[in-house]
């Protein structure tokens, strides 16, 4: 795995660094701020980021969507020490694929990315909770007929408003397939695959391709395991 690490503290990068590369984790580049995290992701093309949010000039969260509308593919985990609702909400909405906070341990996060790798989504204990239960409140708030009580499906979620075939397409994409390799794993054309997408992400209640992985990974639909 190839990392670029993003923080405006050069203390915090140094031992992040070194923890990494002592893990067999190679850091490719790091930046100070939101803009140089932009231009080193162009430069670099890692396979993750490793993104604060309060940064100068440009804050993680800008940061993330300005990456992920240039390099859509792009992994990005938000690695902060705010717990704040509103900015896990709004990482997850902006297309980062985890949220881990600044209070776990070395081993704890170089599990999160060894779980990201195999298709998980980390996030620091409590916060994929939440995740889900804002997932499902906002589709009980979008599927609830206009002037009636609006009440959120469990927390938990579900796959039971997809099809068979919506649910294959959910588990490949969440695999790090691409649509075009989704497309040859289960023989359809890769505009049928992005057909399903949009269903799913409309069915789902979801926004962006992102959202629809970190959905997955947290029902556990991520690649199996052998």
């Amino acid at each position: 795995m190839r990392a670029l690490l993003v923080d405006d503290h050069a203390l915090m990068l140094e031992g992040l660094a070194n923890l990494l590369t002592a893990h067999g984790i190679e850091v490719v580049g790091t930046a100070s701020d939101g803009m140089e995290a932009l231009a080193a992701a162009r430069r670099c093309c890692p396979d993750v980021i490793l993104m604060d949010i309060r940064m100068p000039r440009c804050n993680g969260l800008a940061a993330t969507r300005l990456i992920k509308a240039e390099m859509p593919e792009m992994r990005i985990v938000m690695l902060t020490t705010s717990a704040e609702d509103d900015d896990l909400f709004e990482a997850i909405k902006s297309g980062a694929s985890g949220y881990v906070l600044k209070s776990a341990t070395g081993s704890q996060l170089v599990e999160s990315l060894q779980e990201l790798e195999e298709g998980t989504p980390p996030f620091s204990p409590g916060l994929a909770a939440k995740v889900l239960r804002e997932f499902a409140r906002q589709a009980g708030a979008t599927s609830a007929p206009s002037g009636s009580a609006q009440t959120a499906p469990p927390a938990t979620g579900g796959t039971g408003r997809l099809t068979e075939r919506q649910v294959d397409v959910l588990k490949a994409v969440a695999a790090g397939l691409t649509y075009k390799e989704v497309g040859a794993k289960l023989a359809l054309s890769e505009r049928t695959v992005r057909y399903h997408m949009a269903e799913i992400m409309e069915r789902l209640h979801l926004e962006n391709r992102s959202q629809v992985i970190a959905y997955a990974g947290l029902l556990g639909l991520g690649p199996d395991r052998t």
